[in-house]
């Protein structure tokens, strides 16, 4: 793996078979850590906060999810050289989901934990949907906490059932920046390897719709999910995708950092 910093943020150039090895490796450790799962809006909260930069900067690893920040790794590492010598792929967080299950699922090693979600019954249908696809999948906790507006401490009750349950691997589904700053506040706490995979849970049960295959090939599933989406993302899209482009022109030209 190649590191390299988009705009304040630091990310881990590689592909997915090399990410679920390294998340393999993480857990096994059966020590604290965790793993951010990066996009356009990731990047513009470490931008603008110090204390979010410090949180995604101190991660295990952080890995390219969003098709822009896929893009600007792809050009800057052309630019340094790195591209010929470092084979690296976007890594969304929903793929890596199914990926490290279906490794789990042929390992008796590996138990993995849910906790996030909107609710418990998007939490049941993404357990009943891994679990048919891999029958094997050993699944040993679950939780949707009730909403809170930002990351705070878990009560000691949940934190124990986290670790009693033997846990390797802990999917977080609370969106950025909420799950990264949990994994961090929890990192010594919870002896599994955490990755903050935002939306993927809703994906997987199927409570929000993916974007057509047209809409991806084009780069446009930033588009599909306006259009569903308007009223929450318009911000994050009319606003923080502009910004986040001419930051980066801006940066190349060592203007902006």
């Amino acid at each position: 793996m190649i590191d390299l910093r988009i705009l304040k943020m630091r990310v881990n150039l590689s592909n997915i078979k090399e990410v679920t090895d390294r998340i393999v490796f993480l857990c096994k450790n059966k020590i604290g850590s965790y793993v951010c799962v990066s996009n356009v809006h990731m990047c513009m909260e470490v931008y603008d906060s110090p204390e979010f930069e410090r949180i995604v900067n101190s991660s295990d690893l952080t890995v390219t999810d969003g098709k822009p920040i896929y893009l600007i790794a792809r050009i800057k590492s052309i630019f340094r050289g790195r591209d010929s010598l470092h084979s690296f792929s976007q890594v969304r967080g929903e793929d890596l989901v199914y990926n490290i299950c279906k490794h789990a699922n042929s390992s008796k090693d590996i138990k993995v934990g849910f906790y996030g979600g909107f609710n418990n019954d998007v939490l049941k249908l993404v357990t009943e949907k891994l679990t048919k696809l891999y029958p094997g999948l050993q699944i040993v906790f679950e939780y949707s906490p009730p909403f809170r507006s930002k990351a705070t401490l878990e009560s000691e009750e949940i934190i124990e059932r986290i670790n009693a349950s033997g846990t390797n691997i802990l999917f977080v589904g609370l969106g950025c920046p909420k799950q990264e700053s949990w994994m961090y506040l929890h990192r010594d706490k919870i002896k599994c390897c955490s990755i903050g995979v935002g939306a993927a849970f809703d994906f997987i049960s199927g409570s929000k719709q993916q974007a057509p295959n047209i809409f991806k090939a084009l780069y446009l599933e930033w588009f599909f999910r306006l259009l569903c989406e308007p009223k929450r993302l318009w911000k994050r899209y009319l606003i923080l995708n502009p910004r986040f482009i001419m930051l980066n022109i801006l940066s190349m030209f060592n203007i902006a950092k």
